[in-house]
């Protein structure tokens, strides 16, 4: 009986861990929302609210870093358990990350919303912007339910994401060799590019942790077309 209230015990731990997570994810996916809204509107309220945020975040990595630890070091688990605790700690990384790169994306947006407009260039982020919160959900969701299938299409999808950032690139290249005036808004724009690809690496990531949680091997560093593979899929 000792041995089954202990199991017991263990199993509503790791239970509360996951809910965790998610919940340290939907605070993240909060921070992208009002990020990239703050850069379409110039709400300054909003942008810096971002930017407050961001200790929240971090918070919730620390914490459920050290409640891992405790876990593995109290109950040292085995198999699937440990692999759960393993792909959390990783999980939960690259959340904070993410949460990072909304903050940048915030700075970026108030930058531009508080400079001179005059030579902002007509470069939309709103496409990619959309791709990278729809990875971020995707993984989120395969990690809640532990869908491989779910998974890999995040992997997938970070290729239309990196072909979204390269586009808009050749733009701002383009808009800065015309009239050299654009350069710095130009970059501000590159700036917050580069974070929204950065978030989905980062979802991506998640979605290679939810395939070694279920099925127990390490996919990263593989192509596209090997991960799929290797997850069955």
């Amino acid at each position: 009986m000792a041995e089954h209230h202990t199991s017991r015990q263990f199993d509503a731990e790791l239970e509360a861990v996951r809910t965790r997570v998610l919940q340290m994810g939907g605070l993240v996916e909060q921070q992208i929302v009002r990020a990239v809204d703050g850069l379409a509107s110039g709400d300054l309220a909003e942008i810096e609210r971002v930017i407050t945020d961001d200790h929240r975040v971090n918070a919730a990595e620390v914490q459920l870093d050290e409640d891992c630890s405790h876990i593995i070091a109290r109950r040292q688990p085995a198999a699937s358990d440990l692999r759960l605790l393993i792909a959390v700690i990783k999980t939960i990384t690259d959340l904070e990350r993410i949460g990072d790169e909304a903050e940048k994306i915030a700075r970026m947006a108030k930058l531009i919303h508080t400079a001179e407009r005059m030579y902002m260039p007509r470069v939309e982020v709103k496409s990619v912007a959309a791709l990278t919160l729809a990875m971020l959900r995707k993984a989120l969701d395969a990690f809640a339910r532990l869908d491989v299938k779910a998974a890999l299409d995040v992997v997938r999808e970070d290729d239309a994401v990196d072909a979204e950032f390269r586009g808009i690139l050749r733009q701002l290249i383009t808009f800065m060799m015309e009239d050299p005036r654009t350069i710095s808004r130009c970059l501000e724009v590159l700036f917050v590019a580069k974070a929204l690809e950065r978030i989905g690496d980062h979802a991506k990531n998640m979605a290679e942790y939810v395939i070694y949680m279920v099925e127990g091997r390490d996919v990263r560093h593989l192509r596209n077309e090997e991960i799929a593979e290797a997850a069955g899929g």
